[in-house]
């Protein structure tokens, strides 16, 4: 008897091109989500909250977090095109690596 032992790359399956570029274009979109959240951050530093509803520690806390999603939700909404420089360049490299 024989020990047919696979490996665990010929279990994984080939991803097809449409899948490779939907994963592309999902990279290229969070990387522009995370350029826009770093943009706005010299925004809100030095903004001073009064209380009644602001200031504190938790919202300094929680004030990466909003920028983080504010970035995300613009990128969604179109951004401000890097994603499509990104997924372009992603694509020449792809070409001239095969």
């Amino acid at each position: 008897m024989t020990d047919l032992t696979l490996s665990p790359d010929l279990l994984r399956p080939t991803p097809t091109p449409a899948l490779r570029q939907d994963k592309m274009a999902e990279t290229a979109q969070a990387f522009e989500a995370s350029f826009i959240s770093q943009m706005l951050r010299p925004m809100f530093e030095g903004l001073s909250t009064e209380a009644p509803f602001g200031g504190g520690e938790a919202e300094a806390t929680w004030r990466s977090f909003l920028l983080d999603e504010m970035g995300k939700q613009t990128a969604r909404a179109g951004g401000v095109g890097l994603a499509d420089q990104v997924m372009s360049e992603m694509m020449r490299l792809q070409e001239v690596g095969q």
